[in-house]
């Protein structure tokens, strides 16, 4: 049985070295609520296993914004479904996500596995960037 699969959550101005939290699982979908204009906004990942020589890599599959709104306009090939525009990301991987959690604002929310918490439930704000990376166990 190989590693299982998930998303580590780490503080970005801990050292490299600090253990980051653990979240298991292949597909994540995380959210928020824009600051200013107050339209939610989705994005669902998916973790890849690392194939001949690559690491592991969170690969973007959809992104949804409830409306429209200054400055967060939908692309152009986005389709509009039960209010949401959805579409597929122009950036299709990354190795990492920094999630700018402020306590002017509602935290992030990853849902995994069926569940979705407040990003808080897994590791506390500290006001700055948090990484979200994929990562094995």
């Amino acid at each position: 049985m190989g590693p299982t699969l998930g998303v580590c959550l780490a503080l970005a101005a801990l050292s490299p070295a600090a253990n980051p939290v653990f979240v298991p699982g292949t597909h994540f979908t995380l959210s928020w609520m824009h600051s200013i204009e107050k339209v939610r906004w989705e994005e669902d990942y998916v973790v890849r296993a690392p194939v001949a020589g690559q690491a592991l890599r969170l690969d973007a599959v959809e992104a949804r914004v409830h409306g429209s709104a200054a400055g967060m306009e939908p692309p152009p090939d986005a389709v509009l479904r039960n209010g949401w525009y959805a579409y597929t990301p122009s950036i299709p991987f990354t190795d990492r996500l920094p999630l700018t959690r402020s306590e002017f604002t509602a935290d992030f929310t990853l849902c995994a596995d069926g569940q979705c918490h407040l990003m808080a439930h897994w590791l506390p704000s500290d006001g700055g960037v948090t990484y979200l990376t994929p990562c094995s166990r």
